[in-house]
């Protein structure tokens, strides 16, 4: 029995495989800033970015990664600022901070109290990395010094480029009064 698919049937074919092949993980790509975090999906978008649009937002992180493992909350970033900067935004009009409290301020510490935190483990920070690449795209990262004094972190065991605040709430709310928008995701 021979089959035969007509003209169309086979055009039909041709214009919807790239699609389902770009579907779900596949879908996600490097972005033009982070190469290997924050991978992005192309979306045509029928509602716009103003131009010259301005961002200062700041994501909120409180659950730690699972030791030697990339927290999710970081990789957001990445994922925010390679996003925008692929649909046109400058990188000078992303400004983004990061405010970090309980459990997950042990993903923003050196190696040494990070194996300490995790039973001497010899898993790397995964965090690191990325923390050094966000700060050089100027994303602030501020511990919350509650958390950071529940769990024993004191400064001199921050990563490079992380300050440690009064709280959580303080930064919260002076970046609010400075005009930022927490990000809810």
């Amino acid at each position: 029995m021979k089959l035969t698919h007509s003209p169309l049937v086979f055009c039909l074919g041709l214009l919807l495989s790239p699609l389902t092949a770009m579907a779900g993980p596949d879908a996600f790509q490097p972005g033009p800033v982070f190469k290997t975090y924050g991978r992005i999906a192309k979306v045509d978008a029928g509602w716009g970015i103003p131009q010259g649009m301005k961002f200062k937002v700041v994501f909120d992180m409180s659950k730690a990664a699972q030791a030697g493992e990339l927290n999710p909350g970081l990789d957001s970033m990445a994922r925010f600022i390679n996003m925008h900067v692929a649909a046109g935004v400058k990188p000078e009009n992303i400004e983004l901070a990061m405010v970090v409290h309980g459990a997950a301020v042990v993903d923003l510490s050196n190696q040494a109290f990070y194996a300490r935190q995790h039973d001497g483990s010899d898993k790397v920070n995964a965090n690191a990395a990325l923390i050094k690449a966000l700060s050089a795209q100027g994303v602030h990262f501020y511990v919350c010094g509650q958390s950071a004094a529940y769990y024993g972190l004191g400064r001199e065991a921050l990563l490079p480029g992380v300050d440690m605040a009064l709280s959580a709430m303080t930064v919260h709310a002076v970046l609010a009064g400075s005009g930022y928008s927490l990000n809810p995701f």
